[in-house]
């Protein structure tokens, strides 16, 4: 398990490494200008032209899944706490199975139907007008922090490598994503992310392998980390099934998975895309907790678990592994953010601008203001990341929030029949409302054995039941949607 310092590479490796990154993130930028060329207004920006077949939106989907929570924030959860860290990306890809199954097509349909750009549209199509404001207020709340945690990740990709401080490796993290995103939206971002997922793959392919033959194999990592709670693969300090509350819901209503399924040709390009998107998630689930294990046994007593990938990758196996490792996380990190600045951009410009201060703007107003909501949405992405200490600590404020507003409005909106706009607030107002009296209760842990975002969303599913009851059942001013 000795370490490869002495390999005489590794005194121009950070410069190498740099060099690198530099160079990649050039050619991201690159590639999403050139593809921009072609968008033609804010059809293109916010759905490509509903032209994406299966292997696009695959791509898209799983790059934009595979993100900082998925790397650099799942490999810590296996540094500090073993197999359990599993269901951090296990979580995801249940709720990928369900929206390829039974959320994806339907909504798919709705969507062409009415000519919907975002869930915001469908939320007013299916409730009315507050529904979708109050939606968009949150999701700023929410997504602003989920954009700082892709930007820690790459702050401390960047520390490692050459010592940056956090808040030069957000400013960088920022400025690469939104110069490519703001430039052409989801028709560029869709392209680029087919690269960084390839690169992904690669990297981690490579990495796991060479890390596990560091330590001896897997028995040599069980010699390692001997106790048998690091081993118990349901529940282990903070990490187990329990993620699956606070995880499966927002994978299954995320605004940004859902407008990249807007993106879809057809249903059976949903169902593939999000499908196989489901299906790399499974496989890839077991990936970081590894490389956290490994990096627990080559790097032990590090001071904070999350810098485990980029120290792995830096002084654990070779120096072309490493390199391509290191770019593989710039990678994740960087599509990842663009799947959170499409959120605030089209939330913003269509959600907010469109409907509420300018209903008569035309598709070039559109999208100068969703291009400046690109930047504004980059800029405080930088503030909020400077004031979270860890990636998942930023992400879990994002997906137990969206979890507990979006979930039941928006399954209650294409399962039933007739659910009103009072239902939805009802429901969001409740499910937050737990959710923050559950966290301020006993300051973020479970309560016996409900975490908050199993509170929030059983407050959710409660409240919108005692409002759907009690109302009546008054003609909907909307038809039920289309069945898949």
């Amino acid at each position: 398990m000795a370490r490869i310092d002495g390999d005489p590479s590794v005194a121009a490796a950070p410069v190498g490494y740099l060099l690198l990154i530099i160079v990649y993130s050039v050619a991201q930028i690159a590639l999403g200008l050139w593809v921009a060329r072609r968008v033609r207004g804010a059809r293109d920006f916010f759905v490509a032209g509903r032209a994406l077949g299966p292997g696009l939106l695959f791509a898209t989907l799983l790059a934009a899944n595979i993100g900082g929570g998925s790397t650099i924030g799942a490999t810590g959860l296996g540094y500090r706490d073993g197999l359990a860290a599993w269901w951090w990306v296990g979580s995801a890809a249940i709720g990928s199975v369900i929206l390829a199954a039974w959320v994806g097509p339907r909504m798919w349909r709705v969507a062409a139907a009415h000519d919907l750009r975002t869930v915001g549209d469908f939320l007013e199509w299916r409730y009315d007008h507050r529904v979708r404001a109050t939606v968009a207020l949150l999701l700023w709340i929410g997504t602003v922090a989920i954009l700082a945690g892709q930007l820690i990740g790459i702050a401390w990709v960047l520390n490692v490598v050459i010592g940056l401080p956090k808040i030069a490796g957000c400013v960088i993290g920022a400025g690469v994503v939104t110069a490519y995103f703001g430039a052409g939206g989801l028709k560029s971002s869709a392209v680029v992310n087919v690269v960084q997922l390839s690169v992904k793959v690669l990297g981690f392919a490579i990495a796991l392998p060479l890390a596990l033959a560091a330590v001896g194999g897997l028995d040599g990592l069980r010699a390692a980390i001997p106790d048998a709670a690091s081993w118990n693969p349901w529940e282990s300090g903070r990490s187990g099934w329990m993620y699956v509350a606070m995880l499966t819901p927002a994978f299954i209503v995320s605004p940004g998975l859902l407008q990249k399924v807007y993106g879809a040709r057809d249903p059976r390009a949903v169902r593939i895309g999000v499908g196989l998107n489901a299906l790399g998630l499974f496989l890839y689930a077991l990936v970081p907790t590894l490389l956290g294990m490994a990096a627990r046994a080559l790097d032990p007593g590090l001071p904070n678990h999350e810098l485990a990938l980029p120290m792995l990758f830096m002084h654990d196996v070779p120096f072309w592994v490493g390199a391509l490792g290191l770019a593989a996380v710039f990678s994740a990190e960087v599509s990842a953010a663009d799947a959170i600045l499409f959120m605030l951009a089209t939330s913003l410009s269509q959600d907010l601008y469109k409907r509420f201060v300018n209903p008569a703007a035309t598709d070039r107003q559109i999208l100068v203001v969703a291009r400046a909501a690109s930047i504004a949405g980059g800029l405080l992405g930088v503030f909020v990341a400077l004031l979270s200490r860890t990636i998942v600590d930023a992400l879990s404020i994002f997906y137990t929030l969206l979890g507990v507003s979006l979930f039941v409005p928006i399954v209650a909106g294409l399962f039933l029949r007739r659910p009103r706009a009072l239902d939805a607030l009802a429901a969001i107002a409740g499910g937050v409302a737990v959710m923050i009296a559950a966290q301020a209760w006993n300051s973020g842990r479970p309560i016996g054995a409900f975490t908050p975002a199993m509170c929030g969303l059983s407050g959710a599913v409660i409240a919108f039941a005692l409002t759907f009851l009690a109302g009546g059942r008054a003609p909907s001013s909307r038809p039920a949607p289309a069945r898949s």
